[in-house]
């Protein structure tokens, strides 16, 4: 343990997992007369047309938004981008609201898997807003770029970043903090950028998560702890640091895990940036770009059944303003 570190309790969470909910089913009304229609607004002039007013300029804009309204999926209020499946009375709705329905939320028929060939050649021609334009995202682009870019646009909104709780929040940046502290009073915050984050009991059965912020900088810190059983009977621990922050921001720091035995010179150290809270926890755990390490390497380094884990942080560049 360093000279003059602070230590600390993790928070040991419930291991708890949300289902999916079904999307209330919307009305909407048939797709076939408003393609044929908006299609024919669009219509190319004959040769003896002059050149457009700038009149008929602003209806044409208006008619590729009327367009884009067309890909709009009654389901959810997103669009649908392709490949674009149909019923047999010609209604889309998106992929994964698609994956969830057994039946047409338009005209209640089967779903059906009908390739619609001809507004996949519309979407090629225009440009979508980004499903998190409500959030202030100005962003129009390709379909073949809208996933993309929503996941990593910056205005999405954040999910609790604290694992293992069935907590369904999303909210701002500016209100991830007021959310931890007023929902998840339990998790403990130590001062510094030198700490030991303390896991307890790491020999309790089953996937277990142990949770502790850090403050330093300026900024907070979310530490986390995974333990899971894998099916062959293995256990394995993940450690990982995450920023409360945006992803940008979050290259600005590094931080430093490490297990030391007492009376020996045993050392286990992992080094690397923190993820942003954005990204999720998961990603970093699937990835295994974290700390891991086995029940007998965990055994090695604990004291009566309790592990430490020395963390670090240093900042080494320039905030966003």
């Amino acid at each position: 343990m360093p000279s003059g570190a602070f230590t600390g309790g993790g928070r040991l969470a419930p291991r708890a997992r949300s289902s999916q909910l079904l999307p209330n089913l919307q009305s909407g009304t048939g797709a076939k007369t408003n393609v044929i229609q908006a299609i024919s607004n669009t219509a190319a002039v004959s040769p003896t047309t002059a050149f457009p007013s700038s009149a008929s300029s602003s209806n044409t804009a208006v008619n590729s938004d009327d367009l884009v309204g067309l890909f709009e999926c009654p389901v959810c209020f997103d669009y649908a981008i392709p490949p674009l499946l149909q019923c047999q009375s010609g209604h889309m709705v998106c992929q994964p609201c698609r994956e969830k329905l057994s039946f047409c939320p338009t005209c209640r028929g089967p779903i059906g898997n009908i390739r619609n060939l001809a507004m996949e050649k519309v979407a090629s021609t225009l440009s979508f807003p980004c499903r998190y334009s409500n959030h202030g995202c100005s962003v129009t682009m390709s379909h073949t770029l809208k996933l993309a870019h929503e996941e990593n646009c910056e205005l999405r909104p954040y999910s609790c970043p604290c694992p293992g709780a069935a907590c369904r929040w999303t909210g701002n940046l500016s209100d991830v903090i007021p959310h931890l502290l007023g929902s998840h009073k339990s998790i403990t915050t130590l001062q510094g950028e030198d700490i030991v984050f303390l896991a307890t009991d790491i020999s309790l059965p089953g996937a277990v998560d142990w949770v502790m912020m850090q403050s330093c900088f300026g900024q907070h810190f979310m530490l986390i702890l995974e333990k899971q059983e894998k099916v062959d009977g293995s256990t394995f621990f993940y450690a990982v640091v995450q920023f409360v922050g945006n992803r940008k921001d979050a290259q600005n720091f590094a931080y430093r895990l490490e297990l030391n035995a007492h009376g020996n010179r045993r050392r286990l150290t992992w080094e690397a940036n923190p993820k942003s809270i954005h990204e999720g926890v998961y990603q970093a755990l699937f990835s295994k770009d974290c700390l891991m390490f086995d029940s007998n390497i965990a055994n090695l380094f604990a004291e009566n059944g309790n592990l430490g884990i020395n963390v670090t942080l240093t900042f080494n560049g320039h905030m966003s303003p």
